[in-house]
Formats: C-alpha cells, sequence, structure tokens
C-alpha cells in the first residue's frame, strides 16, 4: 500500500516560475529568468528574481527582497538549475515583488528597485499539470513537486525594454509544456538522513 506522506525531508515550499526566450526555436537560448515566491525555506520567506538577457548585456542579474534567501536559492537550487544564477559573488539588488492576474488569462509579476523596472508577463496557457521529480531522477540529488502551467507566450520587460525572441514547445514526460511555466506550489525536498 502505497504511503500517502512523502518520505524526503521539505526544502522549501513556494513557486518558481520562469521564462526562456528564444530566435530559433530553443536552438539558441536569448534571455532566461527565474522567479522565486519562497514561503517558506530554512533562511526564511521571500522573492528572489535571476535575470540573464540581452536587455543587461547577457550578464546575470540577481533581485530579491531578502537577500538571505535570495543567497540560499543560490547555493541549493539554482546550482543545480542553471550554475550561472549560483555565482555567489553577484550582487543582490534590493526589490519590491508584486503579482497581478492568473493563468487563465494573463500574469504579471512586476519587480522594481530605486531605479529599475521589470516585467515578467505568462499568457495564452495550456492545460496544466502536477510535475512529480523524486530525489535522484534526472541525476538531481533534490527532488520537486510543482503544478505547472505553461504559456504559449510570454515576455521579459525591463525599463520599457522588451527581450527578443519568444518561448518554445517542449514535452516534459508525456505532458505539452512550454519554457515559459508558472510553477505554482512547488515544493523541493532532499532525502533524510
Amino acid at each position: 500500500m502505497a504511503q500517502p506522506v512523502d518520505p524526503n525531508a521539505v526544502l522549501m515550499t513556494g513557486e518558481n516560475s520562469f521564462i526562456r526566450l528564444s530566435l530559433d526555436g530553443g536552438l539558441t537560448l536569448s534571455s532566461r529568468v527565474s522567479h522565486w515566491r519562497v514561503l517558506w525555506c530554512p533562511a526564511g520567506a521571500g522573492h528572489a528574481l535571476f535575470v540573464k538577457s540581452p536587455l543587461i548585456d547577457d550578464s546575470v542579474r540577481i533581485y530579491s527582497d531578502n537577500i538571505a534567501v535570495a543567497r540560499w536559492l543560490q547555493g541549493t537550487i539554482e546550482t543545480l538549475l542553471f550554475p550561472e544564477f549560483a555565482e555567489a559573488n553577484l550582487p543582490v539588488f534590493d526589490a519590491e515583488f508584486r503579482r497581478a492576474g492568473d493563468p487563465r488569462s494573463a500574469v504579471t509579476e512586476t519587480v522594481e528597485t530605486d531605479v529599475e523596472r521589470i516585467v515578467l508577463s505568462w499568457y495564452d496557457c495550456i492545460d496544466p499539470f502536477v510535475l512529480t521529480m523524486a530525489p535522484g531522477m534526472g541525476n538531481r540529488p533534490l527532488g520537486v513537486f510543482s503544478t505547472f502551467f505553461p504559456a504559449r507566450s510570454a515576455q521579459l520587460e525591463i525599463g520599457g525594454r522588451f527581450a527578443p525572441g519568444a518561448p518554445w514547445a517542449e514535452m516534459r514526460g508525456e505532458r505539452q509544456s512550454t519554457t515559459a511555466v508558472l510553477a505554482w506550489s512547488e515544493t523541493w525536498v532532499k532525502p533524510r538522513g
């Protein structure tokens, strides 16, 4: 009989929505964004945004309202997802975060600093599904469970300029997804002991 409780230790719960854009259907990446809304982790709660885009000279920038959460994400999860985002000597810019909308129409995440405004938008979502990856799957030591709302369309705006490119379709197991996903109700786990 299957157990109703996952045997792993909880690392983080919240959201990790992302956008990856390409000018050539995914052969090369033009922009990459990882947006975190952390409800709980060992470093506390808060938001973090990791960005790499030609809008910022293809460099990496990090924004957060809790630097401890951003650094924890870098050392624990982003190091597995995209090592360029895990570079510990990158500065973390203080920012405010807010969300509007829902996946049935459009969702925007707005990130503002004293000098910059970043807007992430997801729209034209397809059917959601639950991603279930136990520790060890995909050669990752951590596991993740998340509700994916894949968007056919997304955009990244920084300071009134828009990043070139578009998301592309990709499969997650047997489910259709894209490279622009609202990943909500997300929990990361690790084996106990």
